[in-house]
């Protein structure tokens, strides 16, 4: 029986990430790194391998980092053994250092698909901060919902290191009460024809509406709040932005 687990990124999905996105997007790097200073504490939950998280050691800012995968850390680590960062669940992180800057990337917040347990972790965030700290993170929004697909497809092949085969294969459910879009994928390496290992993973993320986040960060007690729709600080407007970046501050 292949065991799936609701948004863990496993061994076939860590190789596949790294293959697809080994490299952090230019504009979004420049974006979180912006809010960076020498001498500041940093924590990015979510790290996972490190695409954002070893720029910033590179620039030798002092950096922490919080991911469940051991599987994405270990891939992190293999990059930069000097890496500081923790294995666990995000709910159940505690340090008692506080950080001048939480920053978490590429939409990951929208993983948290129960909004009592995303209001739960930020409010976990929120305690983490320096009266004076910031949290930068992103959403995806409602203006992302993918086309029905009942059947799995064929979504992504590409080749490893080893010569093997590796295929995603998805499909897609959007539940309009809960705003949750459903895309469980089938991950599936083989050496030649002959199907080696297999893995599923149950990715779901909450889509939001223009607004909607605000009040959950007003609700755990932020109370300066800027939405912005773009890395170039273009403020948000409505539904059909693609993102909402959020800066935050008590």
């Amino acid at each position: 029986m292949v065991k799936v687990t609701k948004n863990y990124y496993g061994s076939l999905c860590t190789e596949l990430y790294e293959i697809l996105h080994k490299d952090a997007p230019e504009e979004e790097l420049n974006f979180y790194l912006s809010y960076a200073k020498q001498g500041m504490k940093i924590l990015e939950p979510l790290c996972g391998s490190g695409r954002f998280f070893i720029p910033f050691m590179e620039k030798h800012l002092d950096i922490f980092g919080v991911d469940l995968s051991k599987e994405m850390l270990q891939k992190l680590i293999e990059k930069q053994p000097e890496a500081k960062v923790v294995q666990g669940d995000l709910l159940e992180y505690s340090s008692e250092e506080k950080f001048d800057y939480i920053f978490i990337t590429s939409g990951s917040v929208s993983l948290f698909t129960d909004i009592a347990l995303c209001k739960k972790i930020l409010s976990v965030i929120k305690r983490m901060l320096t009266p004076k700290g910031k949290f930068v993170f992103a959403v995806d929004t409602v203006a992302n919902i993918c086309p029905e697909d009942t059947e799995y497809r064929t979504d992504v092949v590409r080749e490893t290191k080893d010569g093997y085969q590796l295929i995603l294969k998805t499909k897609n459910h959007y539940d309009v009460q809960s705003q949750t879009q459903f895309s469980p994928g089938l991950y599936e390496l083989y050496h030649g024809d002959t199907l080696v290992q297999r893995e599923r993973m149950d990715f779901q993320t909450h889509l939001y509406k223009f607004g909607e986040m605000e009040q959950y960060l007003r609700e755990i007690g932020f109370s300066k709040v800027k939405t912005y729709a773009s890395f170039s600080k273009e403020l948000a407007a409505s539904d059909k932005d693609e993102m909402f970046l959020f800066e935050c501050m008590e």
